[in-house]
């Protein structure tokens, strides 16, 4: 069941091509995502809840309290008697679950299950955008005292028999500045006569995260850690996943470890997998690891240079394969004490983070190749559907850009060549997002297809088991491999069930960190109503123009009515804006300059206008 902002309803029917649309007055209490049974345009039954707690306001009419739910797929309040009010109090934002609703003529009726605080306090939502997505700050209390047991018992002699030991090897990790979990390290050495020997550490997650533990079944549910601006909300505990499995710099760590020896030309002569333990000499943010990459007086210059010319040699073999490159700019906020943003700044990206992604690439890689005969767990990305290509090619026609297909799909190859000589050219980021948006989406699965957005064969996630679940699955299924016992074949269903659940948690995660982006974009556009500002059209409609503006990428509306000085015309085909009298286009891509009309921070809109 998908419902639509306006409360239209549409149910996918097996076997149908065209979903069939419910009216908001045939719905019968059918929310966004449900299992419905429907007869001709009603919806008769409904099978299975997807949802029934919403974040929001709590108000008041006519005496009676509501909870105004914050998504917008809710079209309908729910009532809470004062019995079920929990504390809270008028204008607080709240977290409320349906516990009666029999009767569409008839609002929900709810109780209050969390007050999060005062709407429009940065914490309050924050909190009400991560449980609305299924996201809880808190964790049981078996949860936490079973990490703390863990963290206080620490590693043992016992601990470090069967590990191969990497303490005496030069190892460190590159992460952001703020970052509290390190969940990966690189360690180079040379290795006489035979080359360099270029390690990949990652936290042994699994030595702590044990089958059947409250940790592990809560590691399960979760899913994966969320990152919104201002906070992270961990998959584990604070006590392993900044503590114990953290690799911090001067103590050691235990490890699942990829090692390569790799020759000058940066090709792998051998590869070993295993358990180990390091002891991390330096840790570097990525400012610091690239001016140490640039200054020969940087701390350990001379191994990160290195380490940094086989990744560049690695990156230019992908590119030549086919792999894409669909890295978008990105910013993040400089808050204030209480929370506002203060400053919108780009996130630079140098060769210290493609460094960090080439070596999490290859170990990722080789990881699922080594593993690829067993019953396991990859990361595939299947290769556009031929609507979406086709859709594509005509949008890129429109700016005059003409991509051959092979095999019913633009090569991958063609793509890179496009998206490299926009460089420098308004449209850059428009065509961008459109050759994104024209991709499938990657999802975890039992069934390997390969990756195409990759172009490998063989992918998976072995590199970040503190923040994903199925790289926890991941070091598992290698761990038994190497000690030679067979993955069962009836354990298959319940990975494949795992890597369904991981992928919808995936994506409730990053709805919850746009959501979280774009309410603080719209925050901070709120206190600088009337500014000027240069933008990119980003998308065209028949209510008018979506602008994106150009520093904080906060994107906003110009309302067909604020288009006062002609009569607009919309044409979907050219996706562009025709003045009927002075002649005037609007276009993708455009640059315009706007100015901040008014925002709506509960509906997290913005509206421009033409300057």
């Amino acid at each position: 069941m998908f419902i639509t902002s306006k409360g239209t309803g549409y149910v996918k029917i097996e076997g149908r091509d065209k979903d069939t649309e419910i009216p908001a007055s045939a719905l019968n209490t059918a929310l966004h995502g449900d299992k419905v049974e429907v007869r001709g345009n009603e919806i008769v039954k409904i099978l299975d809840r997807a949802k029934i707690a919403f974040s929001g306001e709590l108000e008041e009419r006519g005496g009676i309290h509501y909870v105004m739910p914050d998504n917008p797929k809710m079209y309908v309040d729910i009532l809470v008697s004062t019995k079920n009010i929990a504390g809270a109090k008028l204008g607080d934002k709240v977290f409320a679950e349906i516990i009666f609703w029999k009767d569409a003529k008839l609002p929900p009726e709810g109780k209050i299950i969390k007050v999060f605080g005062r709407a429009g306090e940065n914490s309050a939502e924050m909190h009400a955008i991560a449980m609305e997505r299924g996201f809880a700050e808190d964790f049981p209390a078996d949860v936490l005292a079973e990490a703390e047991r863990i963290k206080h018992r620490g590693i043992t002699e016992d601990d470090y028999r069967e590990r191969r030991d990497f303490r005496k090897t030069l190892t460190f990790t590159i992460d952001p500045a703020d970052a509290k979990d390190f969940d990966d390290a690189i360690s180079i050495k040379e290795v006489p006569g035979r080359g360099w020997e270029i390690g990949v550490h990652i936290a042994d997650v699994t030595h702590y995260v044990r089958l059947g533990s409250a940790l592990e079944r809560e590691a399960r549910k979760r899913g994966t850690s969320v990152y919104l601006v201002d906070r992270t909300i961990p998959m584990l505990p604070e006590a392993l996943s900044n503590d114990l499995c953290s690799l911090r710099p001067e103590v050691d760590r235990l490890t699942m470890s990829a090692v390569f020896i790799l020759d000058k030309e940066g090709k792998i002569k051998e590869e070993w997998f295993g358990k180990s333990v390091i002891h991390s000499k330096k840790r570097f943010t990525y400012e610091e690891a690239e001016e140490a990459i640039k200054k020969p007086s940087g701390a350990h210059h001379k191994e990160l240079a290195l380490v940094n010319q086989f990744a560049k040699k690695m990156t230019r073999e992908r590119m030549l394969a086919g792999a894409m490159s669909l890295d978008q700019e990105e910013v993040r906020f400089v808050l204030d004490g209480s929370g506002r943003p203060i400053q919108v700044v780009k996130k630079a990206r140098g060769d210290s983070h493609r460094l960090v992604e080439e070596f999490m690439l290859l170990a990722n890689q080789r990881v699922a190749e080594a593993v690829s005969k067993e019953i396991s767990v990859y990361r595939v990305h299947d290769l556009p559907s031929r609507e979406k290509t086709e859709d594509l090619r005509f949008f890129l026609e429109n700016f005059g850009y003409r991509l051959p297909l092979r095999g019913g799909v633009i090569p991958s190859q063609e793509l890179n060549r496009l998206l490299e000589s926009l460089e420098g050219k308004a449209e850059k980021d428009t065509i961008h997002r459109a050759v994104v948006r024209s991709m499938a989406k990657a999802i975890y699965s039992t069934k390997n297809i390969g990756h195409f957005g990759l172009a490998l064969k063989y992918y998976t996630h072995f590199t970040s088991p503190i923040r994903r679940y199925p790289d926890i699955m991941v070091h598992r299924i290698l761990a038994e491999h190497l000690r030679g016992v067979k993955i069962k074949n009836e354990e298959l269903y319940e990975f494949e069930e795992l890597c369904t659940s991981a992928t919808a948690a995936e994506k409730r995660a990053q709805d919850a960190e746009w959501a979280s982006v774009k309410y603080k974009q719209v925050e901070y556009m709120s206190s600088r109503i009337g500014k000027i500002f240069e933008g990119i059209i980003s998308g065209i409609a028949e209510w008018g123009i979506y602008v994106e503006e150009k520093e904080t990428k906060s994107e906003g509306l110009i309302r067909m009515r604020d288009l006062a000085d002609d009569y607009y015309v919309y044409n979907e085909k050219k996706m562009e804006l025709s003045g009927q009298r002075k002649k005037k286009k609007f276009r993708l891509g455009d640059k315009v300059k706007i100015r901040v009309k008014s925002v709506d921070l509960e509906r997290k809109t913005i509206d421009y206008v033409l300057v």
